[in-house]
């Protein structure tokens, strides 16, 4: 029985035996006795995405009352839900984020938790995730931005959309109608300067195929 630990695009936390390709949390959510969430979602501002490799460490998931592991399809994946690399185990991606992220919202000299406190307000509305308004024509958005239309979230990439699944993407299609912005504004701003975020090969193929 899979644990309930895997992020989708629009933040929720499900069971799905498929992990993906990054780790990360949101502090401690879980008891570790049952290795369940609690009804909080997140206990600390600070939504990171971190390497499931670092350093050879290896760690029995939700099994200590440690930060709660969650897991997620991909980079692409973490950062529409309103996470952010991680300045411990991926500083240099943490980094290139940082100057972008600045870059793309007229910033300078920011801390990690000055753009905690800016995506804290961009993820959330009322406990639950929070939509926007697309910035431009979703052929225009940043590779790497997702959206939701009706049930389903979209991958953007090379002006096309792509439907996302806890295995992958599906092949890609019109654009959906009606679209809003699923991807934090700052960090679709930070896309737009230039970060790639790393994204999953059912992705990466169509990418090489376009």
């Amino acid at each position: 029985m899979p644990l309930q630990n895997r992020v989708t695009p629009t933040g929720d936390i499900i069971a799905t035996p498929e992990r993906g390709l990054f780790t990360g949390n949101r502090g401690i959510i879980h008891d570790p006795a049952t290795r369940t969430l609690l009804r909080r979602r997140w206990s600390s501002p600070a939504w990171l995405t971190c390497l499931c490799d670092f350093r050879g460490r290896r760690r029995e998931v939700m099994a200590r009352r440690s930060w709660t592991e969650l897991f997620f399809l991909d980079e692409a994946t973490a950062l529409a839900a309103g996470h952010r690399p991680c300045f411990y185990c991926r500083r240099e991606d943490a980094n290139r984020f940082r100057v972008a992220w600045e870059a793309g919202n007229g910033a300078s000299g920011v801390h990690a938790s000055d753009i905690d406190t800016v995506l804290h307000g961009e993820r959330l509305e009322r406990g639950r995730k929070r939509l926007h308004p697309l910035p431009a024509p979703l052929e225009q958005l940043p590779d790497g931005a997702m959206v939701q239309a009706g049930e389903e979230s979209f991958l953007i990439l090379q002006g096309r959309a792509l439907p996302w699944s806890p295995a992958g993407y599906g092949d890609a299609r019109a654009a959906p109608d009606e679209a809003m912005l699923l991807t934090p504004p700052s960090t679709v701003r930070a896309l737009q300067a230039r970060y790639e975020p790393v994204l999953h090969p059912s992705a990466q193929a169509q990418k090489t195929r376009g």
